[in-house]
């Protein structure tokens, strides 16, 4: 395990510039787009911006976790900690992403609904999701030994993964105050909007990339500086 930790965090990804500046030029488009280039949606008016850095979250928040499943098989599969590794790096992404899923739908529901919150199937299971992997990251403090901590995570992270269909699917299977999706079956965009929301999201993959792959290498250092001093106490005794 230490010489496969030491190989890792040598090795690991590191962020090149020019994905760096990739990311930072999708960001830089996306927000120009959602800002000034799409139309003005004519019943919210102005509000509705908001549309497309809150629905490219909520699909990269998406992402991320069903990134925390493949980890967590990959991990009960293999005994890899490298899967461990994405499997916490992707958590704490996923966590991130769907905060400003909580954050901005309360900001846009205000002027809209007139109210900040209903406890409507959507955003129940929403929250419910957030507070899953919230819990997974908490679970994962409890438990010092990393083998140990990495099983008890992975089985954890599958059973967190059961809510992301719920999540997605809500406003098919139940009546909700959210709105109805805009994209596939039953839904009608203006051309330009979907054009913004796919770059905005396209440029949230990106961030979420950079953000999983940094996370990625700093748990593999860490790893390796554990290996690295469990090794030192095991030569002085």
């Amino acid at each position: 395990m230490a010489r496969e930790t030491k190989t890792v965090a040598r090795g690991g990804a590191i962020i090149s510039l020019p994905l760096l500046l990739l990311v930072f030029l999708l960001l830089a488009a996306a927000s120009y787009g959602a800002l000034i280039v799409a139309p003005t949606e004519s019943t919210m008016g102005l509000i509705q911006r908001i549309f497309y850095f809150h629905v490219a979250s909520a699909w990269t928040g998406f992402v991320a976790f069903g990134l925390v499943f493949i980890g967590s098989i990959g991990y009960l599969r293999t005994r890899s900690l490298k899967w461990d590794w994405l499997s916490v790096a992707s958590a704490e992404v996923g966590v991130a992403f769907f905060t400003v899923v909580l954050v901005t739908g309360p900001i846009w529901a205000r002027p809209v609904w007139g109210i900040w919150w209903t406890w409507d199937a959507r955003l129940t299971s929403s929250f419910v999701l957030w507070i899953l992997y919230v819990s997974y990251l908490v679970l994962r403090t409890l438990v010092e030994e990393p083998e140990r901590r990495a099983m008890v995570a992975a089985v954890f992270g599958i059973f967190a993964s059961l809510d992301i269909p719920l999540v997605y699917f809500s406003i098919w299977w139940f009546r909700t105050q959210h709105p109805q999706p805009v994209i596939g079956d039953g839904g009608s965009l203006d051309s330009r909007m979907w054009w913004v929301l796919m770059l905005t999201w396209l440029a949230m993959l990106g961030l979420m990339t950079v953000l999983i792959r940094l996370r990625v290498r700093l748990e593999a250092l860490r790893a390796e500086m554990d290996a690295l001093q469990m090794t030192e106490l095991n030569n002085l005794s």
